[in-house]
């Protein structure tokens, strides 16, 4: 084992903060995952930012919560606050299959063992703390916060649950990417101005009783959602605070959202705008060892090995997928690193002792959306729509892809790097539209090109997610015209370069508004294009997506009018098993499921005498 300062990371127990010669903590971290001092585990780039402002940091992962609770006390109390992040995942789709099965594994602890956080991590440990110190502030953030700060569907207990700000009882939430706010707490707190007045700091959210006065930005304008209670008695009310609830979200100029619950109020302060070039840049310069912390001994993390050589270019997704939690989370607004930072990260990947010359993703939420944003800001600045993308193309996007070659061409020409893939998703609608201008044109096709020949590792893996046009609709996607257009696209450079490449396409079931007619067209449309299907998944409601919501609700919260969804296990298993339509077991099923439907055109397209 190699050797190691332990001082390079920050401290876990009281006899490494001892050997810092600290007399006191000043911010205490508790996070569900395992500490990897990596730039894509939040916990250790909330706690190298806080580093970075000249506080005392120490991080606890993966606490014990079911013992006489040590790892809670070992550290004490810290001057300013605690702070909660239950994990680079959703504790519940972390623990769950879309079934409700209990998973085995947790791919973010040590050895992949399985029980090393409980289920709401961020409502265990908030309790535990404030039991234990009840005067110390307690801040939770990460995405179990970002997506349950309002009302939510929780899927798991089929029921609407109250802003989990509310349930934990901890005394502020951070949503979303959490430097900007956490740096602005942390100077005010130090400039001596107390935690309970700390009410206007954007992209925060507090508690407060409705009668009670409390500091405000007067340039913010107010929205008042429905109240929890109502949202409890009547679903249209839930399906509408959704609308504004997404809108402000994706608004640069967004509004102040307030949810009435009993006595109380949710008050959500309006985001932050998206970092700057220079702010984003900071993050990642950051002194990350980029490793586990040696008390791991060297046992596997299967998150970290996926992520250990991969470089993130930007932030944000505008592409507004109904089913997606990123842009609820990280905003639609596209935040991008500088090329110079990027090549910099490159060279210590290349510098890691296990480098063996693959740089596994080079990429971000969606891969082809680095640098690109609106010609005119000012147009942006008015648009409060979710997705940039659908139902067409904005007309004020950029959609020129060229920095991102030129970037990597650039890794390309590193003689360190044998290997360089883009393992995230990529927006083939986005690298495929035509926007009249021949140059930009052309370099989108040179683009998609450019992946296929250098960056697949053998996989091209894209999201269709569906081939019917009215789900597609729902979901925000592409008509499956243009993923047909695409696999042409991709067969024709694999021939021309003499490259035995797969497509593999990914696709949902029983998403809402998805029919069984919907799944046999899938079925045709895949046998078609002699698809034996791979990365398939039934649809699993998340809190604060379109589609949770109408799944909940029953309905569109934009238009109001009924969504219907397979909800029972039999109705979801009626919808998974059309993927397979090839298998013999599936094959009565299926002919019995369309013939009941009288649909006996779907049981011919789909079983003719060409299929075996």
């Amino acid at each position: 084992m190699m050797d190691y300062n332990i001082q390079q990371w920050l401290p876990t127990t009281k006899k490494e903060v001892e050997q810092r010669g600290w007399k006191s903590i000043d911010v205490i971290l508790f996070t569900g995952d395992a500490y990897v001092d990596h730039p894509s585990f939040g916990g250790a780039v909330i706690g190298r930012l806080l580093e970075s402002l000249g506080l005392n940091v120490a991080i606890v992962p993966q606490p014990n919560w079911q013992d006489d609770l040590r790892d809670f006390k070992k550290l004490g109390k810290p001057n300013l606050f605690f702070g909660i992040s239950p994990g680079c995942m959703d504790s519940m789709v972390n623990h769950y299959t879309a079934a409700k099965r209990r998973r085995s594994d947790d791919a973010y602890t040590p050895g992949n063992r399985s029980g090393a956080r409980p289920d709401m991590p961020t409502i265990v440990y908030t309790k535990i703390l404030k039991e234990l110190f009840p005067d110390t502030p307690v801040i939770i953030g990460g995405i179990e916060a970002s997506l349950r700060r309002f009302t939510h569907y929780d899927y798991w207990k089929d029921s609407l649950k109250p802003s989990i700000l509310h349930e934990s009882q901890a005394d502020m939430l951070v949503y979303g990417m959490g430097e900007k706010p956490l740096t602005e707490i942390c100077r005010m707190l130090q400039r001596g101005i107390p935690f309970q007045s700390l009410t206007n700091i954007p992209q925060t959210s507090v508690i407060r009783h409705k009668d009670e006065k409390y500091a405000t930005n007067k340039k913010w304008q107010t929205i008042t959602l429905a109240s929890h209670e109502e949202c409890l008695s009547d679903k249209r009310k839930y399906a509408t605070n959704f609308r504004y609830i997404e809108e402000e979200s994706n608004s640069i100029h967004a509004a102040k959202l307030i949810q009435p619950i009993g006595d109380e109020l949710i008050i959500v302060n309006p985001p932050y705008p998206p970092m700057t070039t220079t702010e984003i840049d900071a993050i990642y310069d950051l002194p990350f060892t980029r490793l586990p912390h040696p008390k791991y001994r060297g046992k596997e993390i299967p998150a970290y090995n996926m992520i250990r050589h991969s470089i993130t270019m930007h932030r944000g997704c505008f592409g507004g997928c109904a089913f997606c939690t990123i842009s609820a989370h990280q905003g639609k607004f596209i935040a991008s690193r500088s090329e110079a930072s990027i090549l910099r990260e490159v060279q210590h990947v290349c510098d890691m002792p296990d480098f063996k010359g693959t740089i596994t993703d080079l990429g971000g939420p969606s891969a082809n959306m680095y640098m690109i944003k609106g010609k005119d800001h000012r147009i942006c600045e008015q648009c409060k729509r979710p997705s940039c993308l659908h139902p067409t193309v904005c007309k004020n996007l950029n959609t020129n892809h060229s920095h991102l070659l030129d970037l990597y061409n650039q890794v390309r020409r590193d003689t360190r790097v044998k290997h360089c893939f883009v393992g995230s998703g990529i927006r083939y609608d986005l690298s495929m539209h035509r926007t009249g201008n021949k140059e930009i044109d052309a370099i989108n096709r040179e683009y998609l090109e450019t992946v296929i020949k250098h960056h697949v590792s053998g996989r091209f893996k894209v999201a269709p997610e569906h081939s019917s046009d009215n789900v597609l609709h729902l979901m925000r996607k592409p008509s499956f015209k243009l993923f047909r257009e695409l696999t042409a696209r991709f067969n024709a450079i694999n021939n021309k370069e003499h490259l035995k490449q797969q497509i593999i396409p990914y696709f949902i079931s029983s998403h809402p508004g998805c029919s069984l007619e919907d799944m046999a067209d899938l079925a045709i449309n895949t046998k078609e294009l002699d698809f034996k299907l791979e990365q398939v998944q039934d649809f699993t409601p998340t809190p604060m997506t379109l589609a949770t919501d109408m799944y909940y609700s029953g309905f569109h919260p934009y238009s109001l009018r009924k969504i219907q969804s397979a909800k029972t296990e039999t109705e979801k298993k009626r919808q998974n098993i059309f993927f397979f339509w090839y298998k013999r077991e599936f094959k009565s099923e299926i002919i019995g499921i369309l013939t009941k439907l009288k649909r006996t055109d779907l049981v011919k397209r789909l079983y003719s005498n060409k299929n075996k």
